[in-house]
């Protein structure tokens, strides 16, 4: 099965007095443990679609399915759920609470699930030492390089044991050199934990390092 099934996917939203067709007639399958990449001018629709996947947005028209229950029959208390605790988020401006440490970043949304403190200390621990960032652990964002309070997001992502990672153009703010480790390191997680990860990009380097390259022009997928 499936992780996600996009069939006949739409999705529009107004800039002022103009409608936007942000996304046209998505057909797009992931299936667990894969590495994808979205690619695509501004605008083709790469960021709407991880919005859907990330069932922050809903379609206008069409169907997703999660794991092969139809999102739009499930309750909002159901998706939120499933955005919980089943999906982990990396942005590319690292979305880290400034007042935090690294750990505390990471704990955070832990506890606001109901983790014990000693259960959440230890799955920080963890994710700290897979991104090989552990000795930053009492440090806050601004005390850090850009390229390690991404790797706290990718700690906070998958600090939650999530399904898929989803990553909106994770390298942007990042030097090449560090992008392309960045990249290195979320394929050696996909492989050791089989987490799905879809990603997007404009760097053809980056594209690279994909499995899969979902090519989007105009809202739609390109053949």
């Amino acid at each position: 099965m499936a992780l996600y099934e996009l069939r006949g996917v739409s999705h529009r939203y107004t800039m002022g007095r103009q409608i936007v067709q942000a996304l046209d007639r998505v057909d797009l399958e992931v299936s667990r443990g894969e590495f994808i990449a979205l690619a695509g001018p501004s605008g083709s629709g790469k960021t709407t679609l991880l919005n859907l996947l990330g069932l922050v947005d809903t379609p206008v028209a069409g169907s997703i399915r999660f794991e092969g229950t139809a999102v739009a029959e499930l309750d909002e208390k159901a998706r939120t759920r499933i955005r919980r605790e089943r999906i982990g988020y990396i942005f590319q401006t690292f979305n880290l609470i400034p007042v935090l440490t690294a750990s505390e970043n990471v704990e955070y949304f832990l506890l606001k699930r109901g983790v014990s403190a000693r259960e959440a200390r230890r799955r920080v621990s963890d994710a700290l030492e897979t991104v090989g960032i552990a000795e930053q652990a009492r440090r806050r964002p601004n005390e850090m390089s850009a390229g390690q309070r991404q790797r706290v997001a990718i700690a906070r992502a998958l600090v939650r044991d999530a399904d898929v990672v989803l990553a909106d153009e994770p390298t942007a703010a990042l030097d090449h050199v560090t992008g392309l480790g960045l990249i290195d390191l979320m394929k050696r997680l996909n492989r050791e934990k089989g987490t799905s990860v879809v990603f997007s990009t404009h760097d053809p380097r980056v594209l690279a390092a994909a499995e899969r390259v979902v090519w989007l022009e105009d809202g739609r997928v390109r053949p």
